[in-house]
């Protein structure tokens, strides 16, 4: 191993020692849905399908999915602080939503009932992770990479079981020197507790810390 990668190595041991060094902060939550049958499933999908087939217009439409997208984000909100931190929850109901939105829409388009197979709702009812999206902000274009992230519940912390590579930075339109990266990060539902006082910790090879309050009584 040569001295950058120890250097790097020892920067993240750090940074993973302040994650369990901070594991009684959080703040108060709820539930995230874990346990749907497929009666509820398909009744999020008729409300979600609704607005979109009352829709008159596709700006309409649009903004339904502008707002939905709002509703399942947690931390910053890039319109009103683009250089902020934030992540979008994929849970099981995001998905049903997602799709009944899509039935209304190819609803419209196709003049004609469009429907998701069962076997599809089946399949998303099984689904064993909460998957989701996590923008940071940083002043280089590869400021994210090597960040890896964790759920904080008190004293315990729960590691992805799966993880994308950040993306590459993009600048922030009007900044000089501010770039927004993404990741995809997934959380077996089995290791974590959906009612628990939660943080999302993305800690970075330099031992830096990014902490984003995750309530999950406003997302399902």
């Amino acid at each position: 191993m040569s001295s950058r990668e120890r250097y790097h190595y020892r920067k993240k041991a750090f940074g993973l020692m302040l994650l369990f060094a901070l594991g009684a902060m959080g703040s108060p939550a709820l539930a995230i849905d874990v346990e749907l049958t497929l009666a509820q499933a398909k009744q999020v999908m008729a409300s979600a399908r609704g607005p979109m087939e009352a829709a008159a217009s596709n700006d309409e439409m649009f903004a339904i999915i502008k707002a939905a997208d709002k509703n399942s984000r947690i931390g910053d909100d890039p319109a009103t602080k683009p250089c902020g931190s934030s992540a979008i929850l994929r849970t099981k109901t995001y998905w049903f939503e997602y799709f009944g939105r899509e039935e209304g829409r190819r609803s419209k388009v196709a003049k004609q009932e469009v429907r998701m197979p069962e076997a599809k709702i089946q399949e998303i009812l099984n689904m064993p992770n909460l998957e989701m999206e996590i923008g940071l902000c940083g002043q280089e274009e590869f400021f994210a990479e090597g960040a890896d992230v964790a759920l904080q519940q008190g004293s315990t912390n729960v590691m992805a079981v799966d993880k994308g590579k950040p993306s590459r930075g993009r600048k922030i339109p009007g900044s000089e020197m501010d770039y927004v990266s993404r990741f995809s990060a997934r959380f077996a539902y089995q290791d974590f507790d959906p009612q628990a006082v939660t943080n999302i910790v993305v800690f970075f090879p330099d031992g830096k810390l990014v902490t984003i309050e995750a309530d999950f009584s406003t997302i399902k």
